[in-house]
């Protein structure tokens, strides 16, 4: 799917809407794991995730033309998320647990989608089943998960790659440090976390958004 398809061009709106629709680094594509190895860290990612009631993180985005945006991602469970460009990029991503939208505040547009048309269900979409769709991908350390979620069903949803870091103070001891994904028009984004907290206070009220199509106004 074209998510901006509907959108005025700029690098800004293509590095967002490249995001949404998030490959696999060339360096992970190694000889598979026994399966047994494979099902016990598919259930250590599985933890990993499934631990994570809220999170806040500083993210950085980069598109495949190395385009950069960075800001804030909140993260609660089931199902909603927040990111929260800086300057540069008047615009908004949110789901509020059922759908996701791109809000353009400065053409007063807004695109939404069911959250599990998106590479980014394997985060938020509590019915996306990751030890059915992903597999491990070796990354050549045993610090490091790297998981690979695509529903061979849908191949427009695209595919992510999430990656993990050994961490003992994160959910389930493991870090969800970074994500690559491929649309089905193979474009490709790596979005990158850091300064994670976890457990933290966030209300529902920071997954909704004043729609621009009826108001000037931002919440």
């Amino acid at each position: 799917m074209t998510i901006l398809k509907k959108f005025p061009k700029s690098p800004a709106r293509a590095a967002i809407a490249a995001a949404l629709s998030l490959s696999i680094p060339a360096a992970m594509l190694a000889p598979a794991a026994p399966a047994v190895a494979q099902a016990s860290q598919l259930d250590q990612a599985v933890a990993a995730l499934r631990g994570i009631s809220t999170m806040k993180a500083d993210f950085t985005q980069t598109d495949r033309k190395g385009q950069t945006l960075s800001g804030v991602l909140t993260l609660k469970r089931p199902g909603k998320i927040r990111f929260e460009y800086g300057k540069g990029a008047d615009m908004l991503v949110v789901s509020n647990g059922k759908s996701l939208y791109l809000v353009d505040y400065e053409v007063k547009q807004v695109q939404r989608w069911p959250i599990g048309n998106s590479p980014l269900g394997a985060l938020l979409d509590p019915n996306r089943d990751i030890k059915r769709y992903g597999k491990l991908i070796p990354s050549g350390s045993d610090n490091v998960l790297s998981v690979e979620v695509r529903d061979p069903k849908h191949p427009e949803y695209g595919v992510i790659t999430l990656i993990f870091t050994r961490n003992g103070s994160a959910p389930g001891g493991w870090q969800l440090t970074n994500w690559v994904a491929l649309d089905s028009q193979n474009g490709r984004t790596t979005v990158r976390l850091t300064n994670q907290r976890y457990g933290v206070a966030v209300a529902d009220s920071a997954f909704s958004f004043k729609d621009p199509r009826r108001t000037a106004g931002r919440r």
